[in-house]
């Protein structure tokens, strides 16, 4: 049976449409999300986590009415006027007293993983009004963590799923685009990294990706019901060297091209940033290029 279109691994046959049409004309005052919620349920689309995949779904269903195949009913307005502006995390107020010392000085440190906690909106408040690109609500999976140095807040972090295709990184781990379909899950892309600018702390920088890099996957493994084998992160050169990533031992992969995630012209159209790489286990290379789905590393993998 002729293959309508391929969409994050999954095999979509002509069968597939004509389930969709049906769902489809059978809910027709439906939005596109509930259409997504309802498919997945069907099809026991669901993450390793036992959620289902409807963003993921959504996709989907967008791809097959772009390509003519289902004909989607129009999307429901959900916000008018200066979106960006209404999702803006409000300003939340925290001590701004200075804070110079070293990081011996600065005592007892912990980075508290904060989604579906009460730290959440205080993480987003800190990346929105004092990270020089500001907040942005990731997609797909994600985590984020407040750095605290005893019950003060000096730092985040935003980690998120990552992108699907960056030439520094595919070639790098030298893997097939089956294989990178397969294991890309097993990546996460550090998307904000934030020392708050009234901490001036030598080395703190570089010392928290080292913490981060030990507890990251566990953390992952909780939330989404698989682990982590490498991370990585972009740095503008125009802006900095990456100087904390080269001193926790970050591997820079190399320049992307300046395109974007949804180019369609094949031109750049912003400036190149260094991507950096770091793994999570000795043998990130096996797991992300096996052919077979890999199994969880255990603790004295881990590097």
């Amino acid at each position: 049976m002729e293959t309508v279109l391929r969409y994050r691994g999954r095999a979509i046959e002509p069968d597939d449409v004509t389930c969709i049409r049906a769902l489809i004309a059978a809910r027709p005052e439906a939005s596109r999300r509930a259409l997504s919620i309802e498919l997945c349920r069907a099809w026991g689309w669901v993450q390793d986590n036992g959620a289902l995949r409807d963003a993921v779904c959504r996709g989907l269903l967008l791809a097959l009415h772009r390509g003519g195949h289902i004909e989607l009913p129009a999307p429901k307005p959900t916000m008018r006027g200066n979106a960006w502006a209404r999702r803006r995390p409000a300003p939340v107020a925290v001590d701004t007293t200075p804070i110079a010392c070293s990081l011996g000085e600065l005592g007892a440190v912990a980075l508290r993983q904060a989604r579906r906690t009460d730290d959440e909106s205080l993480v987003n408040s800190l990346v929105a009004h004092h990270h020089y690109l500001g907040y942005r609500q990731p997609v797909g999976e994600h985590l984020k963590y407040l750095v605290v140095a005893g019950e003060r807040p000096i730092g985040c972090f935003m980690w998120s799923s990552a992108p699907r295709h960056l030439a520094p990184r595919d070639t790098f781990l030298g893997w097939t685009p089956a294989q990178r379909t397969r294991h890309l899950r097993y990546i996460a892309y550090q998307m904000r990294f934030l020392i708050l600018p009234w901490v001036r702390v030598p080395h703190l920088a570089s010392h928290l990706l080292g913490r981060m890099s030990a507890q990251l996957s566990a953390d992952w493994e909780k939330v989404y019901a698989h682990p982590i084998y490498f991370t990585e992160t972009f740095v503008d050169p125009e802006r900095n060297r990456g100087t904390c990533y080269r001193a926790a031992n970050w591997t820079p992969l190399g320049l992307t091209k300046g395109r974007g995630k949804d180019d369609h012209t094949n031109r750049q159209n912003r400036s190149l940033k260094l991507l950096f790489g770091y793994p999570l286990v000795r043998d990130f290379r096996r797991r992300l290029c096996a052919e077979a789905s890999s199994r969880p590393h255990t603790p004295e993998e881990a590097s």
